[in-house]
This record gives C-alpha cells, sequence and structure tokens, in this order.
C-alpha cells in the first residue's frame, strides 16, 4: 500500500523546499497583482506549492505539474519579451536548474507509480534534457540579441577627412600631427582626436604591451570602503618626449615617453584622510614667457588639506620658486570656511593664453551655505588672481574687497573645460547650487545658471553667453565635462564654429559656439510635476530634438530584470510602487526611481569627435537608482546620517549615498536599484558604444559593448563574460585611421573598434579597471603608443591597481 513504503528524504526535502518557493512567490506575486502588476507570478507560486506538495508526498503528479508551470513559464516569457534571451533568464534560468534536480534518478526516479514502483524513465530522461536545453537556449538567445544590438542603421559618412580641427592652428602649442598631446583632450577643442598613423585596422591585431609603469600609489587603509572612492583616472599629456600624469593621491610623474621609464616625480603629500573621493583626471602644460624661470611647467592641484594649486619645472620636477608662493598657490583664499574634504579639484585646469582656470569639486548635497562655486582665472606666470567669475555679484567679476568671501552654495564647474583660443574662449561646465536635490530655497542666479555650459572671456573672465541644459535642477543633472568643438557646415554649406554638449540625460546640444544659440532645434518640452511641500517644478525642459539622444526607451514592468524570478518579481514590485513617469520624474517622499540618474548615460569622461569627419563616439551607461526623499526628523530618527552643529564644526563621519541636505527641510538617499541578488532591476544592455553622424543627425551605428567578467567586488567578482553589455567609467580615442580605443568598461578590458562600423578589431583583458581616456603619440623609436592609466574606478568596483600600460606594434624583427 502507499502509506506503507519508504520514502527517500530527498524527496520529501525537496517538496518541502519546492512549496518554500512558490510560497516566495505567491505571496509577493499577489501584492505585485494588487499594485497592477503581472499575475504570472500569483499563479506560478500556486503551481510550485501544488507541485511542491505532491513531491513531498511522494506522488508523481508533482513532476507533472512541475513540467507544467515550465511549459506555462516559457508560454509567458515568449508572449511577454519574446525571444530576448536576456529577459528570458529571471523567469526560466533557476526553474530550468531545479528541473533538473526534480526529473533526476535522485528525485523522479526514486519516486513511485500508482503500483508502488520507482525507476528512472525515459520521461524522467527527457524532463532533464529539455531543462538542460531550456536553460542553454535562453543563453544562446542572449548572445544573439546581443550580436542583433550591433546595429548599424545608417553608414559610415563617405566624406573626406578634410577639415581643421577647431582652435588648434590658432594655439600654436599643438598643431596636427606635431606629435603631442597637450590637453587632457588631445587639444583645447577637447576632440581626443589622435593624427599617428601608423597602428591601421590590417595591424592592430597585433598589438602589444610595449611597457607598463608602476605608480605604487594604491588605496590607503579606509579608502574604497564605507562610500569612499579610488579611482585611476588620468589621461597623460605629452610634450616632447615626456608624458605628464597625476596619480589618485597627487604625485606628479614624468615618464620618458618611449621607454615608460620615470624622470621624475613630485609628491605634494597632502593630508587627504577626510576626501571621499580620490582621483585626479590629469594634469595641464604652460610655456613661460621667454626670460622668465621655469620655461616649461607642469600645472597640477593637491587635493588635500589645504587644497592647492602648483606649478612645476617640467625639465625637473622641482616647484616653480616664481609662482604663487615659492611655487604654491592657497586655493582656500577668499572661499571662507572650507572643512577638510569639501572643496578640491579632480580634473585638469584649463591652462591658455597666461591664464589657469579652474572651480572645482565640492562635497555636495551635505549642507546649505557649501563652499563656492566660483570660477577662478590665475595668471600662469605668477599665480597672482586674474579674475573671479562669481555669478552672484555684480559685475560678476568684481575683485573681493578685504574680508569678503566669494558666494558661497553656487554651482561649480568640477570637469574638464575647453577653450576655442581664437575666439578667446573658455567653456565651463556648471553643475547645480547644492544641496542637489531640493530647490525651494534657491536664489535667482542660482535658477539662472545651475547645469549651464557658460561661455567665459579668457583674459577678463566676463560672460559672453550662457546656455541651460536643465532648469531648477532636481536630479543632480550637473554637466559634468566641458563640450567638445566641431565645425559644422549649415544649411547653405558655409562651415560654422559648433560645439556639442553632453549631459547625464544622454542629451546632444549642438550650439554655436560664438553665440551659444542652438545650431540645431532645441525644445521645450513638458515634464512631469512634483508635490514636495515648499519646491516649485519647472514645468518644461530643454530637450535636443532635431539630435539622436543617448538614453534607453523608457522601461516598462517587462524590462525589470534579476537573476532569479524572486528578485525579477521584488524588481516588479519596487517598479509600481516608486514614482516614474519618465525622464524628469521629481524625487518624491513616496520613493522615485531616477532613469537616468546623478551616474547619467554619459559622464565625466564626455564624447569623442572626428572633426575632419564630423562623427561623434561616445560610451553610454543605463545604472537606474532610488531616490528616497526623507524630511530631517525621520532622516536623523533612522540614523540615515548624523547631524551637524553647521560650519566651523568637525563635520560627521560622511555616508556616500545619504545625503543628509543640512538646514534644508528634506535629506535624500540615493542608491543603485538592484535586486535581492544585487543584479541590476533593468534589463540588459547595460552599457552601449554609440557613432552618431554630427552633419546627418543619424545614428551610424550602436553595440553593446562588454561582458559580466570581473563585474563585481571583490571575491563576488563574476567570473563568466556574458555578453549582456557592460557599464563604463571613462572616454574614447579616435585617430586618423578610423579606429576607436578604449577601456572603461566595468570588465578591465581594453579595446580597439573599427570606428566605421563598430566592430571589435584587438581585444586584451587588463591587470585592473582600465577606466580612464587612453591617448596616443609616436616615440623617438617610431613606434605610434596608445597609453591608459590601469588602475580600477571605486564607483564601478573595478580592481584597483597602479598601472599607466603602452600599447604598441611589436618592433620590427620581432
Amino acid at each position: 500500500m502507499v502509506h506503507a513504503r519508504s520514502r527517500p528524504i530527498l524527496i520529501t526535502l525537496t517538496g518541502v523546499l519546492t512549496v518554500l518557493l512558490g510560497l516566495g512567490l505567491l505571496l509577493p506575486g499577489i501584492w505585485l497583482l494588487t499594485l497592477g502588476g503581472s499575475a504570472y507570478y500569483a499563479i506560478a507560486g500556486v503551481a510550485l506549492v501544488a507541485a511542491g506538495a505532491l513531491l513531498a508526498t511522494d506522488r508523481r503528479a508533482g513532476i507533472w505539474l512541475y513540467a507544467l508551470y515550465l511549459i506555462g513559464s516559457v508560454v509567458w516569457v515568449i508572449a511577454s519579451v519574446g525571444f530576448d534571451g536576456w529577459r528570458m533568464i529571471p523567469p526560466l534560468a533557476a526553474p530550468a536548474v531545479f528541473g533538473i534536480w526534480i526529473f533526476s534518478p535522485w528525485i523522479a526516479g526514486k519516486m513511485h507509480d500508482s503500483a508502488g514502483r520507482s525507476r528512472f524513465n525515459g520521461v524522467s530522461l527527457g524532463g532533464m534534457g529539455a531543462c538542460a536545453a531550456l536553460f542553454v537556449f535562453m543563453f544562446v538567445c542572449g548572445w544573439t540579441i546581443t550580436s542583433s544590438r550591433f546595429i548599424h542603421p545608417s553608414p559610415f559618412p563617405d566624406r573626406a577627412a578634410t577639415g581643421a580641427v577647431p582652435g588648434v592652428e590658432a594655439n600654436g602649442n599643438a598643431t596636427p600631427g606635431s606629435n603631442e598631446w597637450r590637453y587632457y583632450g588631445g587639444t583645447p577643442a577637447g576632440d581626443r582626436y589622435a593624427t599617428p598613423s601608423q597602428i591601421t585596422a590590417a595591424n592592430v591585431g597585433h598589438l602589444t604591451r610595449a611597457w607598463t609603469f608602476h605608480t605604487g600609489d594604491l588605496p590607503r587603509p579606509g579608502e574604497n570602503s564605507r562610500g569612499r572612492e579610488f579611482s585611476f583616472e588620468a589621461t597623460p599629456i605629452k610634450v616632447g618626449d615626456r608624458l605628464y600624469f597625476c596619480t589618485p593621491h597627487r604625485d606628479v610623474i614624468a615618464l620618458d615617453a618611449t621607454t615608460g621609464k620615470q624622470v621624475w616625480r613630485y609628491s605634494p603629500r597632502g593630508e587627504y584622510g577626510a576626501n571621499i573621493y580620490q582621483a585626479c583626471r590629469g594634469v595641464s602644460y604652460f610655456e613661460a614667457p621667454e626670460g622668465a624661470p621655469c620655461a616649461h611647467r607642469i600645472v597640477s592641484t593637491d587635493s588635500g588639506s589645504p587644497p592647492t594649486l602648483f606649478e612645476l619645472d617640467a625639465d625637473t620636477g622641482q616647484l616653480c620658486q616664481s609662482f604663487g608662493h615659492n611655487g604654491v598657490v592657497d586655493l582656500r583664499d577668499g572661499m571662507g570656511d572650507v572643512p577638510p574634504g569639501f572643496h578640491f579639484i579632480t580634473s585638469p585646469p584649463m591652462v591658455i593664453h597666461n591664464r589657469i582656470m579652474t572651480s572645482g569639486w565640492v562635497y555636495d548635497n551635505q549642507s546649505v551655505g557649501e563652499p563656492s562655486g566660483v570660477i577662478r582665472g590665475f595668471d600662469a606666470t605668477t599665480g597672482q588672481l586674474a579674475w573671479a567669475w562669481d555669478m552672484d555679484r555684480m559685475p560678476t567679476n568684481k575683485p573681493l574687497d578685504p574680508g569678503e568671501t566669494f558666494t558661497r552654495g553656487t554651482p561649480n564647474g568640477w570637469g574638464v573645460y575647453t577653450a576655442d583660443p581664437k575666439l578667446n574662449m573658455v567653456y565651463i561646465p556648471l553643475g547645480t547650487p547644492t544641496p542637489d536635490y531640493f530647490g525651494g530655497q534657491r536664489r535667482p542666479t542660482d535658477e539662472k545658471y545651475d547645469s549651464s555650459v557658460v561661455a567665459l572671456d579668457i583674459e577678463t573672465g566676463l560672460e559672453r553667453w550662457h546656455f541651460q541644459t536643465t532648469h531648477h535642477d532636481l536630479w543632480d543633472f550637473d554637466l559634468p565635462i566641458g563640450p567638445s568643438l566641431v565645425d559644422l557646415p549649415d544649411a547653405q554649406g558655409n562651415m560654422v564654429p559648433a560645439l556639442v554638449q553632453t549631459n547625464k540625460q544622454g542629451e546632444l546640444f549642438v550650439l554655436d559656439r560664438r553665440t551659444g544659440k542652438p545650431f540645431y532645434r532645441v525644445d521645450e518640452v513638458p515634464v512631469p510635476k512634483g508635490d514636495i511641500p515648499g519646491e516649485h517644478y519647472s514645468p518644461t525642459q530643454p530637450l535636443s530634438v532635431d539630435m539622436p539622444n543617448l538614453r534607453r526607451p523608457n522601461p516598462t514592468e517587462d524590462d525589470m530584470w534579476g537573476a532569479t524570478p524572486f528578485d525579477q518579481l521584488a524588481c516588479r514590485i519596487v517598479y509600481h510602487r516608486e514614482r516614474f513617469q519618465g525622464l524628469y520624474t521629481p524625487p518624491s517622499l513616496n520613493g522615485t526611481i531616477g532613469n537616468p540618474a546623478f551616474d547619467g548615460v554619459a559622464d565625466w569622461y564626455g564624447a569623442t569627435i572626428d572633426p575632419t569627419r564630423r562623427v561623434l563616439y561616445v560610451n553610454t551607461t543605463y545604472i537606474p537608482f532610488l531616490m528616497n526623499m526623507v524630511t530631517q526628523k525621520q532622516g536623523l530618527s533612522e540614523g540615515l546620517y548624523k547631524p551637524w552643529a553647521g560650519w566651523g564644526h568637525p563635520y560627521p563621519e560622511p555616508v556616500f549615498t545619504n545625503n543628509p541636505q543640512h538646514g534644508l527641510p528634506y535629506g535624500i538617499v540615493v542608491k543603485p536599484w538592484l535586486g535581492i541578488f544585487g543584479a541590476p532591476c533593468l534589463a540588459p544592455p547595460w552599457g552601449l558604444t554609440q557613432a552618431i553622424d554630427l552633419q546627418t543627425r543619424k545614428v551610424i551605428w550602436q553595440r553593446a559593448l562588454g561582458t559580466t567578467k570581473n563585474v563585481g567586488p571583490g571575491a563576488l567578482r563574476m567570473p563568466l563574460g556574458l555578453p549582456t553589455g557592460i557599464f563604463s567609467m571613462g572616454g574614447s580615442l579616435i585617430t586618423s585611421t578610423n579606429l576607436l580605443f578604449m577601456g572603461a568598461t566595468a570588465d578591465q578590458a581594453f579595446r580597439v573598434l573599427d570606428a566605421r562600423n563598430g566592430s571589435v578589431l584587438y581585444e586584451t583583458e587588463l591587470d585592473a579597471g582600465g577606466n580612464a581616456t587612453p591617448m596616443t603619440y609616436t616615440g623617438k623609436d617610431g613606434r605610434q603608443y596608445v597609453v591608459i592609466a590601469v588602475g580600477g574606478h571605486g564607483g564601478l568596483k573595478t580592481r584597483n591597481g597602479d598601472e599607466v600600460v603602452a600599447f604598441a606594434l611589436p618592433k620590427q624583427g620581432q
């Protein structure tokens, strides 16, 4: 009799586990259903509970019911997302693997039929095979879908590689073919276009490491933890046969550009303990007037306490004593109270026409009245302050009187600047008046300039024009890099000096760089409003309607992702609970999905432009965030952050994702939107590289780039490289031979793409994250070198290192 037979304990445990898994879908599935979401999870939960109960009582009907659950899931998935393998994975992958176990000889083979017999028969074998086939099928579909996202809807422009690089001839320091890389972006135009042509599509597959230099600068105790970030983001500059760059802790190093051997090193030895962000994107170069000491100078900054600006003799690495006070300028002058870690510079200053122009990074979202975002222009020869553009003063370049300080809390320009020396303009990307997420107390000048690109006169610091990319910014949509300059033909075929400004929302604003007027149409588009008491909202936002935007379409419930059906279900619940009405959905007390959010579609690395063919290349990332506004009482009572007595008092231990916004009615918690197992809640691709024709305003090609290999912190790094397309931090380099060089991706790979169609021509794994922008030049030995910093990025959790790596073709005879 059935009740008398022995029941293997594995069958009972498997049945109980199946019931528990079913409840894990059923109960939250009912919740999702009440929120207006899919009924699938509740139905699947019922099926699993019933199948588990049958299995636990040694009834083979449980196997058939589990098979029916799988078949129903496949039908539902195909009806919802088609054969998109990555979107099929959450509801099917884990159940398929579990199905192999259920149909195995240890479960199905040990269960008894109605006659009391147990055997591993053809049905069990077929079930195992079907589950395994389903598992493989999803990943094959995933690979196929990734390949299908390698699209090229428009042809590569068949226009000759002609035309000037904007601003280069007018700046005698860097002419085409001079083999110099004197600015972060190669030239003041910031296009990252290079003329060396030895490496081509025909030979790039033979690239090899020519040399590797180790800086010795690695995270110190406490850095890259507790919300702190350590990132090696530097792009070296090249002057003569030397490379110059800075490390995250601000050492400045000179290398022989051909051999990679150290020539000299300067260590400011600042106190960095209060900094939550250790990064330095590069140094600048200045040629002093004839007869001045230190004829060739390296300009850099120290992010320690106090933050300083200094100049070094490019030949010796010694401080230029005639600059500032024994080579150093204290950047706290005129800034008022600046606690350690609240203000320093991460990007190389723009140095041109005897001016050093910079603002600074501000530890934003901590309090009202933070350090000023003033833009300062220093005499590059003497270090004296030549002008300061303080938007709240009249006139804006009015010198400070004794005892005065620059206006606190104004939008700052922390990213890399660009300039047109012929027009005598520097282009400043401005951020938001901090705190970022509540604007109910902002001043008129804050509203006028936040998230704007501003053109200043290099000589005087007076404004020539400004263009606002976000009105009343409540999302931390600051401009993280200056525009790239390019000349474009107008309707009559006349070449117009233009610029392309990227932003975190994925817009491409193309402006006349002489006037700031849109070169391609910009419309004011209605956007969602909010309901925070004391806040007001801009009814419209500017969108560059004639240019492709870099965003993905707004996600739907079917775009929710996860490693298993359980975290996908959790993401779907959040999707329905949180407020999301597309781009510019404002923060709310009930929670908002930020897609994109403060990390943006494109961040501090910006775009790369081939100015001769007028094609733009850009890396884009898709990481949605959750933004939860809280009252100050709630934030303090829940321990989200600590109280603070105000300026002049020690600041509490920082919590990176919890923004107290002291002095305002609300704080806010901003964090990546991840499932319960750490997978993003948005389905792949998570990163793309795109090429856009700036003349026809069409996408030339777009591809998912990067895999899951090496993604994740420490021991949790993924060992498998699934081609989902992955997040990136870092820019690219374009050469006259139509090669696109880049590290950037979180999988720690270095790649070379055919810029004409996006195909990968060369790929190698780096020792750490290559989350910086590469540069190139020809060495004394006649070889073309491509150099990139390989040291990781704290935000992406890529592996830290201390390498500067040069790639080149093998020497002749090797």
